[in-house]
């Protein structure tokens, strides 16, 4: 015996702890606990059978627990020592004896590093292989976004016939946060954005003494692609992983089980007010960023090349043409849906952790980009098509 704080080694009320040693055959060990072994005890620790452990001759060791009246993470810890010993010892461990909530969880602890080492060695994986595994995932997950853009369009369907449940204070509450919330950002990206327009419009324009064409330069590419494509990328980052998060949070709490038990479409309740929301504001947001880029664009050449207002004022009328407004709104729209989509998508399909909800944020901006990429290309191709 090497430690007890009972007199009677196997009574079913014991209070205290107890720990046996016992040989078995030439090379085992079996460890006996009974009693109490919770940390409101005084419990021994694992190297008390250090010089038991160390023998040369040991190579099985067995445990014993018929009379261990409770346990906690005491036991887990006195345990988890000797396992640890022995196996930089090559001793054989035989748990069978134990209860079967210890051996779950020290099963569940011994397998955390071998988790961490497939996970390092998938982070080693080579540039084609980590290629390779995004293009499966994608493919895998294209059937599930087609289905999730069909219940979005029969929600659509559901709203034109009035039979969509949602809230009207749920839509303009989210019409103020990605409309006038967003407007700090957006003045400050689209002013940046111009002026960068400008100056390099300027650089060649130069050259051949066409100054006066920055206003032309900076209007249609503020007014037709730059300011829908640079609203676009900011409301996906800041608005899209948002959503994504809001959604993946109802997710984790089984908010979006319990619309689902109470029969509410949760299509209808929480992704429809967003894609609405982002459809409705950010046409108007890129309208604001082109004026705001041509405001930063007048500035540049009345302070730098000696541009009059009025002359830039009537050069950028003369450039702009109302086709131009009409592809950039369109453009605008079509991004916000793209974006709202994609923060949904994410959002509503989240995995059910903390962690879950990050990748779906993350996930959610990256989708949105990707889209609105692909969207920009086919819409330029369409309308340089059609003349416009």
């Amino acid at each position: 015996m090497i430690g007890t704080q009972t007199s009677d080694a196997y009574a079913s009320d014991l209070q205290g702890w107890q720990l046996e040693k016992q040989l078995k055959g030439d090379q085992g060990l079996e460890i006996i606990l009974a009693g109490r072994w919770c940390l409101d005890q005084a419990l021994p620790s694992w190297e008390v059978l250090k010089t038991e452990l160390g023998r040369n001759d040991l190579r099985h060791l067995y445990f014993r627990a018929d009379h261990l009246a409770a346990w906690d993470t005491g036991l887990l810890a006195f345990l988890s020592g000797v396992l640890k010993f022995s196996a930089g010892h090559d001793i054989a461990v035989d748990c069978n004896g134990l209860p079967a909530g210890v051996q779950h969880l020290l099963n569940m602890a011994s397998a955390g590093p071998e988790q961490n080492i497939d996970a390092r060695r998938q982070s080693k994986a080579g540039m084609f292989s980590r290629i390779g595994v995004a293009t499966i995932d994608f493919c895998r997950g294209f059937p599930e976004m087609l289905h999730f853009l069909g219940e979005v369009t029969l929600s659509m369907g559901r709203l034109l016939t009035g039979r969509a449940q949602f809230r009207r204070s749920d839509f303009w509450l989210e019409v103020e946060e990605v409309g006038p919330r967003a407007l700090v950002i957006v003045t400050v990206i689209s002013f940046l954005v111009g002026l960068i327009l400008a100056y390099l419009g300027a650089d060649q324009l130069r050259l051949v003494g066409a100054q006066i064409f920055i206003a032309d330069l900076v209007a249609i590419g503020m007014v037709r692609e730059v300011g829908a494509l640079m609203t676009g990328i900011i409301i996906a980052g800041r608005t899209g992983a948002a959503f994504a998060a809001q959604l993946g949070t109802m997710q984790v709490n089984e908010e979006i089980d319990a619309f689902r038990t109470l029969g509410i479409s949760a299509i209808d309740f929480l992704v429809l007010p967003r894609i609405l929301a982002l459809v409705l504001m950010v046409p108007l947001l890129t309208l604001y960023a082109a004026f705001v880029g041509m405001t930063a664009g007048l500035l540049v050449s009345y302070f730098i090349f000696d541009i009059g207002f009025f002359e830039y004022y009537t050069e950028t009328l003369r450039a702009l043409e109302i086709k131009h407004f009409m592809v950039g709104l369109s453009k605008g729209g079509v991004y916000g849906a793209m974006v709202a989509y994609a923060g949904c998508l994410r959002g509503m399909h989240c995995g059910r952790s903390a962690e879950a909800v990050g990748e779906a944020a993350t996930s959610a901006v990256v989708t949105g980009i990707l889209l609105i990429t692909i969207m920009a290309s086919l819409m330029t191709i369409i309308f340089y098509r059609l003349g416009i």
